[in-house]
């Protein structure tokens, strides 16, 4: 099993297949201009700019999207779930518009970025928070947050300032607000949840 990691130039990509080497899965970062098809799953991974970043996405979407409708499961971190919608605040550029909705930035009233842990409370059956417990402390890094337009997609909310989407999923999409890969035990779990659907 391999996993493809897209480079945006401005991500964590080391750390996260890191996480996933622990589990047991291999990974190999690919450009834009790679071949996507053959890969068990694709990951978006979580640092950086969404304009740089949707410049990239968009780039190869057709290659995205042709490898979701085959169902190739895709993950989005951080900023590569922010990329799976349409627009952001942040700056100019399209999304993949995969989940229907914009990203916005946090209300004046709390301290930007939000930086550090919080907790994801479930709100629907989900894939990645699969038997895992109340307390699950994730760690967050991010200024702006996204606000899908169906609900049913949402599967957990985390409270800062506003009540926000931090796991969405229409399978075999998925994506976390938080960095799952710095996230300890429960990070882990969160991963391994989405291992065993990729392998299933």
């Amino acid at each position: 099993m391999m996993f493809a990691l897209l480079d945006y130039r401005a991500s964590n990509m080391f750390s996260l297949a890191a996480a996933f080497k622990r589990l047991g899965v291999d990974t190999k970062i690919v450009t834009k201009d790679d071949k996507f098809d053959g890969y068990s799953a694709i990951i978006l991974p979580g640092v950086g700019n969404f304009s740089s970043a949707s410049e990239i996405t968009s780039s190869c979407k057709r290659k995205i999207f042709a490898c979701v409708e085959n169902g190739t499961p895709l993950l989005g971190i951080c900023l590569g779930l922010q990329v799976l919608f349409e627009r952001s605040e942040e700056g100019p550029g399209t999304g993949l518009t995969i989940f229907d909705g914009e990203v916005v930035k946090f209300p004046t009233s709390v301290k930007v970025p939000h930086m550090g842990w919080n907790q994801v409370v479930s709100s629907n059956d989900s894939v990645l928070l699969k038997d895992l417990n109340d307390e699950k402390w994730v760690y967050f890094a991010h200024s702006y947050y996204p606000k899908p337009k169906d609900i049913t997609t949402v599967k957990g909310t985390t409270n800062y300032g506003v009540r926000f989407a931090s796991v969405v999923e229409k399978e075999p999409i998925f994506g976390t607000q938080f960095h799952p890969e710095k996230s300890g035990v429960i990070g882990r779990s969160i991963l391994n949840n989405f291992v065993e659907y990729v392998r299933r």
